[in-house]
């Protein structure tokens, strides 16, 4: 019986649904940069930061395997983890391996640092964030400055993410990017299947990101 394996439902919808609007999000954010496209590249700015709040908040309030404090394990079980990267096993984690849970929350705060210095910085003298004039010249540049460095820090973090993917698969034969997209595991017999959260929550709490975001974008100048 110890052999058997069931398809469990281990990723709920608002999960991969954030994962992939995520995707496309970041390519649309990139593409309209280098296309100057800049009224476009804000408006994606300003959703991918809702979107941005609202994983913080289903990572509280949302599934087991999306809770923070489900997933996140001290460095040393990350590094544990890695030191036997290379050993070929069947993958019996039900969310996120250890060393995978500390990448998720490292692409969500360079995330969050990328779309907040958006809001506050300038991309030349004609285009700049909505939230540009709270600052003087001198903070405006140190700030366009970070939202410019973080873009490569950022693309650093993906390129890492897709190795340890196509790594995972090689070395391991697991192939991680399969229940992202169905939301389904195949794992052994006896292990518990994960609390999923309610759909509905996750709208409430994706419509409490918008309020927060827009409340930001409508503050009142100085």
């Amino acid at each position: 019986m110890s052999g058997i394996k069931l398809s469990i439902r281990v990723w709920d919808a608002p999960v991969r649904l954030f994962h992939w609007l995520l995707v496309v999000l970041v390519i649309g954010l990139y593409a309209s940069q280098f296309a100057d496209a800049m009224a476009l590249h804000y408006r994606l700015g300003e959703i991918t930061l809702s979107l941005v709040v609202f994983r913080l908040l289903w990572g509280i309030f949302g599934s087991d395997t999306a809770r923070f404090a489900r997933f996140l394990r001290r460095p040393s079980a990350a590094f544990a983890h890695l030191r036997d990267f290379r050993r070929r096993e069947p993958d019996t984690v039900i969310g996120h391996n250890p060393a995978g849970g500390w990448i998720v929350v490292i692409l969500l705060f360079l995330l969050l640092i990328q779309a907040c210095t958006g809001l506050f910085s300038r991309a030349d003298e004609h285009s700049a964030g909505p939230l540009n004039h709270f600052l003087a010249k001198p903070a405006s540049d140190v700030v366009s400055a970070i939202h410019s460095f973080n873009f490569y820090l950022i693309l650093a973090a993906i390129i890492v993410h897709l190795l340890a993917i196509a790594a995972y698969a090689w070395f391991k034969g697991q192939n991680l990017v399969r229940p992202m997209i169905s939301g389904r595991k195949r794992l052994p017999a006896a292990t518990p299947a994960p609390r999923l959260g309610s759909p509905f929550l996750a709208l409430a709490l994706y419509l409490v990101a918008v309020a927060v975001v827009a409340a930001i974008l409508y503050l009142p100048p100085r």
